[in-house]
Formats: C-alpha cells, sequence, structure tokens
C-alpha cells in the first residue's frame, strides 16, 4: 500500500474514530524520516529509517534488506506498525527501516559489514527507550546480533533491548520464531467461537514460515488442512492434507506440488476452494475486486501484509465473510517482539509456557475488543480495527498535549 493511498484510508476512517481534521494532518506526519547512503565493497545502498509515531510507547519496527525498498515503502510500512501495536495493546509506537539492496548478491561478510554501516548510521537515534528495530523481509537474528554487537560497541555498554528478534543466547525470546502464526491462530479459534462456526476446514495460501507454521499449528489442534501453495503453485484434498508429509515434499522437492495425493490448483484457484477458512499468508492483494465474489469461506485470517484490496473488501463484507485483518491477525510477531523487550529490560527469561498464555491473552483480547466495535457498527472488521487504533493513538496524543 502506498502512502497516498493510506492517506486516503485515514480520511475515510476518521470520522467514524471522532478524529478531526488538525488531528488526521497530525496523524499522517511521520515523527522523523532518517536517510543515509551506506558503503560497502566501494558500493552504495540509500538506507533509511522512519520513525511514525511514539505516542504510546518507543517506536517499534522491523528493518528489511530488499532492492524495492524505498522511502514511500518505508514510510507506509512505519504507519502500518504504528497502528498494529495499537491494536495488539502493546506499549510501542511504530517505525520502519530499509536498505534497498538484493542481499542475494552479497557475500556473508558484505551482508554483516551493511548491517553494522546501517546501525553505524542511525545509531543516535535507536535504543531501548527510542527507536526498536527488528528483522523483516531478507533480515534474521544473525543480522539483529550483528546490529546488537556494533550498536553496544558504539554506547560502551550492553543495551539488548535495542533490538529484538535475536538469537536466543543473545536475549531473543522464546516462541519468537512461531509467534506471528500462534497470534494468529489464536484470534481465529476466538472468532471461530463468538460466530458459532464448528467446522474446521482452512485453505492457505503461501507455505513460507507464517503459512507453514499456521498449518502446522492448525492441523495439531485439529483443523483439516484442505490446500495449501507455494510460489509454484497449490495442492487441494477436499479430506485433508499429510501436513507432516507435506513438510517433508517440501524440504526435500522445494516445493509443495511434489506432494502426490492430491489435486493442483494455481495460486489464484486455491482462494476459490471449498473451505470455510481462507488464510492468506504470502502476496499482497491476493484477493481482489476480480476473484473476491469468489471466495468461499466464511473467515478470512491474514497472515500476509496487506493481501486484500479496499474493493475485495466491499465485496467479502456484503456476502458476509468476516476478514480478521493483518494489523490483528498478525500481530503476534510484534507482541512477542514487545515481551522480548520487556524481558531485557528486566533481566528475566520467560518460559515457552509463559510466553504463549500472555501472547494468548493478548491476542483474545485484542479481537474482543474489535469484535465490540464491529458488532456495534455497520462497518466492516478491518474498519472496526482502524477506527480502534487511531482512537488509542490520537488519545494519547492528546494527554501528552501534541494535538
Amino acid at each position: 500500500m502506498t502512502f497516498d493511498q493510506i492517506t486516503q484510508l485515514l480520511t475515510k476512517v476518521a470520522p467514524f474514530a471522532n478524529i478531526t481534521n488538525d488531528e488526521l494532518a497530525f496523524l499522517q506526519k511521520p515523527h522523523n524520516v532518517l536517510q543515509a547512503d551506506l558503503t560497502v565493497n566501494g558500493k552504495t545502498y540509500p538506507a533509511y529509517r522512519v520513525q511514525f509515531n511514539n505516542a504510546r510507547g518507543p517506536f517499534k519496527g522491523g528493518i528489511r534488506f530488499h532492492p524495492g525498498v524505498d522511502l514511500d515503502e518505508v514510510k507506509s510500512l512505519a504507519f502500518w506498525m504504528s497502528l498494529k501495536t495499537a491494536v495488539a495493546d502493546v506499549p510501542l509506537g511504530g517505525g520502519k527501516g530499509g536498505v534497498t539492496v538484493n542481499p542475494k548478491e552479497l557475500s556473508q561478510e558484505e551482508i554483516e559489514e551493511l548491517s553494522r554501516a546501517y546501525v553505524r548510521a542511525f545509531h543516535g537515534h535507536l535504543g531501548p527507550q527510542k527507536d526498536i528495530p527488528a528483522p523483516d523481509v531478507y533480515t534474521n537474528p544473525q543480522i539483529m546480533a550483528w546490529m546488537l554487537d556494533e550498536y553496544e560497541k558504539i554506547i560502551g555498554k550492553k543495551a539488548p533491548g535495542m533490538i529484538t528478534g535475536k538469537p536466543l543466547d543473545k536475549g531473543g525470546s522464546l516462541v519468537r520464531d512461531i509467534a506471528t502464526a500462534l497470534g494468529g491462530v489464536y484470534v481465529l479459534q476466538e472468532a471461530l467461537n463468538v460466530l458459532k462456526i464448528s467446522k474446521r476446514t482452512v485453505a492457505i495460501q503461501g507455505f513460507g514460515n507464517a503459512g507453514a507454521t499456521a498449518a502446522r499449528l492448525l492441523a495439531d489442534a485439529g483443523f483439516t488442512i484442505v490446500a495449501v501453495s507455494d510460489s509454484k503453485g497449490a495442492i487441494y484434498n477436499k479430506d485433508g492434507l499429510d501436513i507432516t508429509l507435506v513438510e517433508k515434499v517440501k524440504k526435500e522437492t522445494r516445493s509443495v506440488i511434489n506432494y502426490e495425493n492430491a489435486k493442483k490448483l494455481s495460486n489464484e484457484e486455491l482462494l476459490s476452494v471449498d473451505a470455510v477458512i481462507l488464510v492468506p499468508a504470502a502476496l499482497e492483494n491476493a484477493i481482489h475486486k476480480d476473484n473476491a465474489d469468489l471466495v468461499k469461506a466464511k473467515v478470512v485470517l491474514e497472515l500476509a501484509n496487506g493481501p486484500t484490496t479496499p474493493e475485495a473488501d466491499v465485496i467479502l463484507h456484503e456476502k458476509r465473510t468476516v476478514v480478521l485483518p493483518d494489523i490483528l491477525a498478525n500481530a503476534g510477531g510484534v507482541t512477542v517482539s514487545c515481551f522480548e523487550w520487556q524481558q531485557n529490560l528486566a533481566d528475566e527469561r520467560w518460559t515457552e509456557k509463559d510466553v504463549k498464555e500472555r501472547l494468548k491473552e493478548k491476542m483474545v483480547s485484542a479481537f474482543s475488543a474489535l469484535w465490540d466495535l464491529y458488532d456495534a457498527n455497520d462497518y466492516d472488521f478491518r474498519t472496526a480495527a482502524y477506527v480502534h487504533a487511531l482512537k488509542k493513538i490520537i488519545a494519547a496524543e492528546r494527554l501528552r498535549g501534541r494535538v
């Protein structure tokens, strides 16, 4: 989603949240836009850190290494994180970072140097009480460890809370590796209970980290996974797929389409299979105005960011399909990142059971707050999420006297 589209979205939602024009203009402006050129082996890479809103706590958001990174994208994602932390009700704001680079073209040593150069460029704006980065597209716990090391060298002391998504032995949190999918599962289970839906058939578009983890968690919880897909295509069996075997086939052949006991479909066709629950976990704009009417699912759980277009939202709402939006459905990741930060600040290590219980409590509470708003109004569930988040952010801004 471009920042122009975000501006249009805010204008549409603001009246429902009782936000004035002046407050709306304030919310559309990031607090800080930071840019630098990072040089590695004689090549220069544009780098960005956008700190959008910290009314509710320090800026929080990932750093991505991707050739498509530009300022508009980073600004949009930073705004998105402000909404997501508000929906999840964690004491953090929103930010995002990125470097315009294809990491597949760099050696491990060059990626390390790029990671350290990023921290050297922006370290004065980062820190446990300022801005807390995390992994994102093509970044990982190792990169977070390099960034933490560089930051601690610069400031001359330990500060594990300045970054999350770290390896466990560097202060990372248990459950972080499955947090996005697990948070989504908790939200889905609560939604099915409220909607009184007993059938548990699921189609999952995308078998990357979030999609594959969701498939495993849902299968273990007694759901029937009838379809999954990756970039090569989709597989479907109305009686259910053996997820353990699908995982094995994916690992050995690099694609789920080599699973034998299933019908082969396209990613587009997966969206219209006969399943009660549809989980888009891969592509932006996967559900759009030309295919939304074909969706048979009663519930859509958005584990991907932005998988449903605004036009498709209208169609699905008219069909009474409940879309559990990305800023709620995949907020488990940032929630456990917050837990990691809190553990670092308190010098604690929470057990896996503790983290899972706290995550479930947060996700169920967030869903319940949005459901109450959705149930009392005529707009769709996504609008309820935006209204709820914006109300919380603007309330914090008013208390600070900034608007």
